[in-house]
């Protein structure tokens, strides 16, 4: 965007002349972008700035939202440029410390709430709990924990920084009291000692991207984003560890629910059915992907 010192903005012009700023210089998305910097700039959603397109800019806004600008024409993800991602309809904190969360994982929270809520019906009463592995910012925990009242929920996460913004997230949200946290490695082959009992599910969206294709991921997510949260050994590590464990932490018939990388389905069920997972399934996400995993514990 052209500094123009004379120039009187209103929120229509602005948007656009950025959005063609951000295109010209192949920036992912570029009137989303706008969109999304000039709506937190505001506090405002996004409709707000279409039903309100008049309204004048100030002098120190324009500053701010150019320094904003200034950091996404750097690569800077928007989503760490305003602290939050919205996620299952939610506003959740997130900045370098996490990943940031993507739509497809709304589909495991999804998946997982539907396998919880079936066995709910079948079992009404006593505890229900649920162990999500690699929490990162918390959104899959804690949109579980908003969405089915009856959860408890333990998250552990390997980066103590990690789950500070978990934390924050699940207090945001008023969930915090029925959740807690500890940090701890999912390669840890005590990791089952950790806890006090066994779990009705283990939930998790582990690292699944190999050494070779981070080197050819989007610059932004390489520059920006943890790469603990996203690289594995071979791709396939994180849920080898996961699948060797979860039968020490769940109740018999007890479930394992899983994102996928696109790929991956194939090498994550014959793992399952290698630790006596049966009624194995694999859900897909909206471009068709395989992508999720889920599994019941035999006996």
């Amino acid at each position: 965007m052209t500094r123009d010192s004379q120039r009187e903005w209103c929120v229509v012009d602005l948007l656009k002349t950025t959005a063609e700023y951000f295109a010209s210089k192949e920036v992912d998305e570029p009137r989303l972008g706008a969109e999304m910097l000039l709506s937190h700039l505001f506090g405002e959603t996004r409709l707000w700035l279409y039903l309100n397109h008049n309204r004048p800019v100030s002098g120190h806004e324009l500053e701010a939202f150019r320094e904003s600008c200034r950091q996404r024409l750097d690569g800077r993800p928007v989503q760490y440029i305003t602290g939050e991602q919205y996620f299952y309809g939610r506003p959740f904190t997130v900045d370098e410390r996490v990943l940031i969360p993507r739509p497809e994982t709304e589909l495991l929270v999804e998946h997982a709430a539907g396998l919880l809520s079936a066995g709910r019906d079948s079992h009404p009463e006593g505890e229900c709990r649920v162990l999500d592995i690699g929490t990162g910012s918390g959104c899959i925990a804690v949109t579980l924990a908003a969405l089915l009242p009856f959860l408890t929920l333990s998250a552990i996460d390997r980066s103590s920084q990690a789950l500070d913004v978990a934390r924050a997230n699940a207090a945001r949200h008023g969930m915090l009291s029925r959740m807690d946290f500890l940090e701890a490695d999912l390669f840890d082959p005590d990791l089952a000692s950790r806890f006090s009992g066994p779990f009705d599910m283990i939930v998790s969206n582990p690292p699944y991207i190999c050494e070779t294709e981070w080197e050819v991921l989007q610059p932004e997510v390489r520059r920006f984003e943890p790469k603990e949260a996203l690289v594995t050994p071979g791709g396939i590590a994180s849920y080898q560890a996961i699948c060797r464990a979860a039968p020490a932490m769940l109740k018999p018939e007890g479930l394992l629910c899983l994102e996928i990388h696109a790929d991956g389905a194939s090498k994550v069920c014959a793992l399952m059915e290698s630790e006596k997972f049966r009624e194995i399934s694999v859900a897909k996400d909206y471009a068709g992907f395989d992508r999720i995993v889920s599994g019941r514990l035999g006996v």
